[in-house]
């Protein structure tokens, strides 16, 4: 029987731009104007538990396929001047935090362990200072390999952070080399191997499908050394090719990229192998093993998705610091200045939070937020219990989802029975387009996002 990966006919329809929706609405739909009294106030009237994002933008080398807000620099010094205007952030947010318990901590990037040792040290003394951590806060971090050793891993250790992720991509010579990311399977084993001897509760590696010059032989190599590392997390992410958007991606041929049938037969290989080793796929893009805690999520339909990915944290209190960071908290989604020119000047001249952008979900936005992220999540939704929650009635207020939802159902990429929409086997590479379906914006934003696959 023919796959989802091998069917060309569904690669051809489906193949399509479309959002990753860590949020309903995307980030490319939040607007100027956004009065930062908005965020203070959303943050007073919020319950007591908060979860922290903060962005460390900077990052050593360029790896070209990435797609994140970085600056590339190898003046350490200018971290200091990031935590000097980080200081200032979080001295204007705390008032509105002064009631709550932070329950999350992550930093992403950039490259977050750009941060020397006396500089991780200053930014979490920050933190504790300005916010109030619970006891077992959970802390985790993302770790580009080259940018840690041994040492810096004890450092954290100590800090309190307890879940690391280490960017692997691929181990191939040739893909590390075309991306300009060379990092030896021994770099990454030595981690590894060191941040479970500190015994860290989480480990995390992040892989990527689609890169150039990524074929099944090599990658089922790189899938093969993944699962000898043992870890608890595997996050599994398409890459998204877009060169008018990052100029850093056009120094990668377009004819070293696999295909769209080549690409899902990569993810098709990956989920196989994965799966093999014992891990369960948790969403679109994770695995973990059947004990973790995203696994158990998920199986009592109690996973959660924002801007981090998958989580465990039903806090829907958010809030991001640092240049280009996203927040959501309540109703409201605001983000950070994006260039770092603008967001030293918010803050050091104006003395008002630096934010550029920021929007007020609706109750439609609401409703449909609540679906996309439930599909997302568990690829099941129970319409009877939205209804119910929202008091509509399903059928008449997602008539024209439906509608267009008309093709997957003749796919046998979703079905619709007795109060329950389930998307298939077949239709999980496809949860995006499903999902689609019922985003009211997506007609006029549609250009602007990454192929499905």
């Amino acid at each position: 029987m023919m796959t989802t990966f091998q069917d060309e006919a569904l690669i051809k329809k489906y193949n399509v731009k479309g959002p990753r929706y860590t949020s309903y609405p995307t980030a490319l739909l939040l607007r100027s104007g956004f009065d930062p009294a908005k965020a203070l106030q959303a943050l007073n009237d919020s319950g007591p538990a908060l979860s922290l994002y903060l962005h460390v933008p900077f990052c050593r080398e360029l790896c070209y396929y990435c797609g994140c807000n970085k600056v590339i620099s190898r003046d350490q010094t200018k971290a200091d001047r990031y935590l000097d205007a980080l200081a200032r952030e979080m001295a204007l947010y705390q008032p509105a935090c002064i009631q709550k318990q932070v329950h999350q901590l992550h930093f992403g990037g950039g490259t977050p362990t750009y941060l020397d040792a006396t500089q991780l040290r200053r930014l979490m003394l920050m933190l504790r200072q300005h916010f109030d951590f619970l006891p077992n806060a959970e802390l985790s971090i993302e770790i580009d390999p080259r940018s840690c050793d041994v040492e810096k891993l004890a450092l954290l250790r100590e800090l309190g952070f307890s879940r690391v992720s280490f960017g692997v991509q691929d181990f191939d010579a040739q893909v590390q080399q075309t991306i300009n990311r060379v990092q030896p399977y021994a770099m990454v084993e030595t981690l590894v191997n060191a941040a479970r001897a500190l015994q860290f509760s989480s480990i995390n590696l992040d892989l990527v499908y689609g890169l150039p010059h990524q074929a099944a032989e090599s990658f089922a190599q790189t899938l093969a050394q993944v699962v000898r590392l043992d870890p608890d997390r595997i996050s599994l992410f398409s890459y998204a090719h877009l060169p008018e958007r990052f100029a850093a991606q056009r120094k990668i041929p377009d004819d070293a990229l696999p295909s769209p049938t080549e690409k899902l037969e990569l993810l098709a290989l990956a989920m196989d192998r994965l799966q093999q080793a014992g891990f369960i796929a948790i969403g679109m893009d994770h695995f973990a093993k059947a004990a973790d805690p995203l696994t158990q999520a998920q199986q009592a339909h109690q996973l959660t998705r924002n801007f981090q990915g998958y989580s465990v944290d039903a806090c829907d209190t958010l809030l991001g610091l640092g240049v280009s960071a996203i927040s959501q908290v309540g109703n409201l989604i605001w983000q950070q200045q994006k260039d770092l020119k603008h967001y030293y000047q918010a803050l050091e001249r104006d003395q008002i939070l630096a934010i550029d952008k920021g929007l007020c979900l609706t109750r439609d936005d609401q409703i449909r937020a609540d679906l996309i992220a439930r599909l997302m999540c568990n690829f099941v939704l129970d319409t009877r219990a939205l209804a119910d929650k929202w008091q509509l009635d399903f059928a008449q207020y997602f008539a024209s989802s439906l509608a267009q939802l008309v093709p997957c159902f003749e796919d046998d990429l979703v079905r619709w029975h007795a109060d329950v929409l389930q998307v298939t086997a077949r239709g999980r590479p496809w949860v995006r387009i499903i999902a689609a379906a019922f985003d009211a914006y997506l007609l006029n934003q549609q250009h602007s996002y990454s192929k499905v696959i």
